[in-house]
């Protein structure tokens, strides 16, 4: 008996949306349904309708009603792309009674007509989709989701300000919360900041009170000086392993009071927190808010483990907490969601030669100038040159170095136009100096930026359209000797233009965290192409990633500011804790299965499982799929040499169904059949 004549008999309805012009517009909808009924009818089409937006709550209605009159036993809906509406479709089916996975949705939007523009072609090519669909649907069974229990415990990796925020959040609603950050102290890079704009708020002084919030929460596990090394498990049942290094400081004992910093005689130029512009001890904390109060010892740098001798730290400490047999600490904690927020590195304008940073000693970089201008930095707050006294009459401020740039980064860093509209404004304020910005296009389209932009034109800096061609020390006149001269087109006079300046500032753009990638293949998520993460859908669901129970916040996602990142920070928060509320969470229950009967062991699936969820049993020598870990890529399926593997939903049937009806040759074997 053929494939054919197997085939079950099934009531189908097929339901085709204009989407008001998008499909409309290039597909002859009232075409293809009036073809599906005609011709689909002997695989089980009993009716075909076309519905202006299928989706609204009236097109939903009417498949419902259809299901409930028409006894309907199988569902195709085309209209958009499965990402968008599967689930409103599948809960409609749902509502009249009828499985939801016994719905298929096929896309004759993303795949016809917005990539088609001969109308004739495009609506042939939407009945052989729909085609596709009613062949593969006939193959469809019904499903029930996957039911996980949901562990109360989140792990959030990155302490800046959306860490932060996360962390605040969850534990406020009483479930604990591991925070983990490679740094010794929380905070990120907005613990350099000097002022915030538009507001100009001292940016420790909005920080610090959340910092000390974590610290002190009962609900929340600080873990600073520490990485994730293996993340095992699925949502709501996560293994993650923690490498806790070695501070060589007792924190049981360690009261951070800070003599043993004031003791090491060891200086160190500190390029991280100070972005080099200052120093810090071979014991240290970042800065005098740090949280954890507690120091750790850089045994890259201190004189114990370079020639095992000094140990003046130890010396001096009166409560004994100095350990230098301290060692690296590996610890395991299980939770149900993790959060990733790890923010982002600046890009290193050495990249752009033709800036002249690191070469030309009074090009700062953005961050070199956050600490230049900090009270706590190490200047005082007092803007200088790099001889450390004397203070500029003139000031360059260059946007967008790296990015906009194709060399470069060709995106936008969201940041840069408003940032060096605050370093004009504190400029200004503490030497006035004329202040040069040389800018691209002025963006400040958030609350309040537009104005603040007015307020700095109003201060008096200048501004010159235009991107800067190259900073050079090489004077061409006298008004040029022992200047720094900016050469730029200025695009709104039309004429190149050599302005001299004592200082540049250039406001370096974002880029994704060092490392980011590797991160990205312990947690199971995607980067972009730039290597920021990838979020579930850009504008629907910006948090959530493709990894059920893994989320991001902040500019792991993409560059953005910092009200921004508090904001996506509490937005993971609050998905979060809707699922631990919930207590458990019902799974996609399209996965892969392997056929232990034909299954020869040769372990092929099980390294090339990205979810690592398939399992080797030894005594058994066969290969078994955790349905909690299977995200049902297909991976296996189509590795397995054996045929050992299905998934669920994408059978051979299925597909080799759909692949006959997108030929038409359904069609075919009709008209052969009527021939004979």
């Amino acid at each position: 008996m053929s494939a054919e004549e197997k085939k079950p008999k099934e009531r189908i309805g097929v339901y085709i949306c204009h989407c008001g012009s998008n499909i409309a517009g290039v597909v002859n909808v009232a075409e293809v349904s009036k073809w599906a009924s005609d011709n689909l009818a002997d695989q089980g089409v009993v009716v075909s309708r076309d519905y202006k937006f299928m989706c609204s709550s009236l097109g939903q209605e009417l498949i419902q009603k259809d299901i409930k009159e028409q006894k309907l036993t199988r569902v195709v809906v085309a209209a958009c792309s499965p990402h968008l509406h599967e689930r409103t479709f599948r809960n409609a089916c749902k509502g009249a009674g009828l499985n939801p996975y016994l719905c298929e949705l096929v896309s004759v939007r993303e795949q016809d007509s917005w990539v088609h523009t001969d109308k004739a072609a495009a609506t042939a090519k939407a009945k052989a989709i729909v085609a596709g669909g009613v062949a593969r649907v006939i193959y469809h069974e019904p499903l029930e989701p996957l039911h996980v229990p949901i562990h109360p415990a989140t792990l959030i990796v990155g302490g800046g300000i959306a860490g932060i925020q996360a962390a605040l959040e969850i534990a406020d609603a009483g479930f604990p919360v591991y925070l983990v950050e490679r740094e010794p102290s929380i905070g990120g890079h907005m613990a350099q900041f000097d002022k915030t704009f538009p507001t100009l708020d001292c940016s420790a002084c909005i920080l610090t009170p959340k910092m000390v919030d974590v610290g002190n929460h009962p609900n929340i596990t600080l873990l600073t000086w520490s990485e994730v090394q293996k993340v095992d498990g699925y949502v709501g049942n996560f293994a993650v392993t923690i490498n806790k290094r070695a501070r060589y400081v007792k924190t049981a004992d360690c009261t951070g009071c800070g003599i043993c910093w004031e003791k090491c005689p060891k200086k160190v130029i500190d390029d991280k927190f100070e972005a080099g512009l200052g120093y810090r001890k071979a014991v240290y904390t970042p800065f005098p808010q740090a949280v954890p109060k507690y120091p750790v010892v850089d045994d890259i740098n201190c004189t114990y483990f370079q020639k095992g001798t000094c140990k003046a730290c130890e010396k001096f400490c009166p409560t004994n907490a100095i350990d230098f047999a301290q060692k690296d600490e590996i610890i395991t904690v299980e939770v149900g969601n993790i959060i990733l927020a790890t923010g982002w590195d600046l890009f290193d304008a050495r990249r752009v030669p033709n800036y002249g940073y690191g070469r030309l000693a009074n090009v700062f970089s953005n961050m070199e100038f956050e600490r230049l201008s900090n009270s706590a930095g190490p200047t005082g707050g007092n803007i200088v040159l790099r001889d450390g006294k004397t203070t500029p009459k003139s000031v360059g401020i260059v946007h967008c170095v790296g990015s906009r740039d194709k060399n470069y980064n060709n995106y936008c860093s969201a940041i840069c136009c408003m940032q060096s509209l605050k370093f004009a404004h504190l400029v200004h304020e503490k030497t006035g100096a004329t202040v040069y910005n040389f800018y691209i296009d002025i963006r400040t389209p958030a609350k309040a930026y537009d104005e603040f932009y007015q307020r700095i034109i109003e201060e008096g800096t200048l501004f010159v359209r235009g991107k800067v061609a190259e900073i050079t020390d090489a004077a061409r006149n006298p008004g040029e000797e022992g200047k720094l001269i900016i050469q730029v087109e200025d695009t709104l006079v039309g004429k190149q233009r050599r302005i001299p300046v004592d200082m540049v500032i250039l406001s370096s753009g974002l880029e994704p965290r060092a490392g980011s990638k590797e991160l990205a293949k312990i947690f199971g998520i995607s980067c972009s192409a730039d290597g920021w993460y990838i979020e579930r859908h850009p504008k629907l669901d910006p948090v959530a990633t493709m990894t059920e129970g893994v989320y991001i916040a902040g500019c792991v996602q993409g560059p953005k500011d910092i009200p921004a990142s508090v904001a996506q920070g509490a937005a993971a928060a609050a998905r979060i804790l809707g699922k631990i509320q919930q207590k458990e969470i019902a799974l996609e229950p399209v996965r892969a299965i392997i056929i232990e009967e034909k299954c020869s062991g040769c372990r092929i699936c099980n390294t090339l499982c990205p979810f690592n969820a398939i399992l080797f049993h030894e005594d058994k020598m066969v290969s078994e799929v955790n349905p909690a870990l299977c995200q049902g890529c297909g991976t296996c399926v189509a590795a397995c040499p054996a045929g050992a593997i299905t998934g669920t939903g994408f059978s051979n049937e299925q597909i080799l169904s759909q692949i006959d009806g997108l030929l038409l040759l359904t069609l075919d074997k009709k008209k052969e059949a009527a021939v004979v």
